[in-house]
Formats: C-alpha cells, structure tokens, sequence
C-alpha cells in the first residue's frame, strides 16, 4: 500500500513539473505548415504567382509583431508563422515548376 501512495506522490510531482507549451508549439508549427501548403497549391491555380507580395507583406508583419510580444508561446508562434509565409514564396513559384512538369493540374480558365 505505501508503495501506491508513493507512486502517487511520485506522479503527482512529476506531472506538475511538465511544460506543454512546446509540445503544443510543436503541434501548432506542425498544423501551419500543414495548412499552408494546400493554401500554396490552390493559390498557384488560381492566381499564378500574382499576389507572392501578399505571401511577403504577411510573413514580414507576423515576424516584426513576433518582435513586440511579450508572451514567448505567442512570439515563436508569430514567428514561425511568418517564417511558413515567406517560405511559401518559394513553395509558389516551385509549384508553377510542378504544374508545368505535369505533376499537378492546370487551371485551363488561367491564361
């Protein structure tokens, strides 16, 4: 019996000693990159590169506001955010090199 409650209290301690927030970090930078690379794909059949700006201003403002936050949880993930955004840029225009190698499909109503 008091090898269970020394468990217990083992336990107890250990548990409260855990730090979630870069796990949760990891899983949130994990669900960016997974989101953004659809958005990429289905930006390049819609609008070409027209817009990789959109992809830059973004990804510059996410990183400078990751500069002015005073949580750390919410700067990496502004940061990592940004850095996903301008990361894309490059995902965009090696997307048009994937269409053209027939990899994936062409919007036919794009001229």
């Amino acid at each position: 019996m008091i090898f269970f409650v020394f468990l217990y209290s083992l336990f107890k301690t250990i548990t409260m000693d855990f730090n979630f927030e870069g796990v949760i970090l990891a899983v949130c930078t994990f669900l960016i990159i997974g989101l953004l690379h659809p958005i990429v794909i289905k930006w390049e059949y819609y609008f070409g590169t027209h817009g990789w700006w959109i992809w830059l201003v973004s990804g510059v403002v996410c990183c400078v506001c990751a500069l002015f936050v005073a949580s750390i949880f919410w700067s990496a993930l502004l940061g990592v955010t940004g850095a996903s955004l301008l990361w894309g840029i490059g995902e965009l225009f090696e997307q048009v090199k994937r269409v053209e190698k027939g990899w994936f499909p062409k919007n036919p109503k794009r001229k």
